[in-house]
């Protein structure tokens, strides 16, 4: 049996970090069907070979996941999915959503 635990930093208010939980919570349930269900700041989720936990906290949002037998030979990609779903709702380094720069900015000049 694989254990996963990811621990990610964001610096968001906690209404903002529980959406971004939550968001997370529904892309789980459509992607792999998992049941979900909250308690408080706690999301627990399981299915046949799954179950986990995520937390809300005030200054991260932690997820830990255990796999049955047969998912365990897939752990490294799903602990990496769960990497990069978070890199997308909190941003690389915590600090809000990534977001793609503008295509082309146009520079601006100044008249003196």
């Amino acid at each position: 049996m694989a254990t996963i635990s990811v621990s990610k930093v964001h610096h968001l208010n906690h209404a903002k970090a529980k959406g971004v939980a939550e968001k997370m919570a529904k892309d789980l349930h459509r992607k792999f069907d998992l049941a979900c269900t909250w308690d408080g700041d706690n999301c627990h989720f399981e299915r046949s070979g799954l179950t986990g936990k995520m937390h809300v906290g005030k200054e991260r949002i932690t997820l830990d996941v255990k796999l049955g037998f047969l998912l365990s030979a897939v752990a490294p990609s799903i602990e990496r999915a769960i990497h990069e779903e978070l890199d997308g709702l909190v941003g690389p380094s915590g600090a809000g959503p990534a977001t793609k720069p503008p295509a082309k900015a146009a520079a601006k000049k100044r008249k003196t």
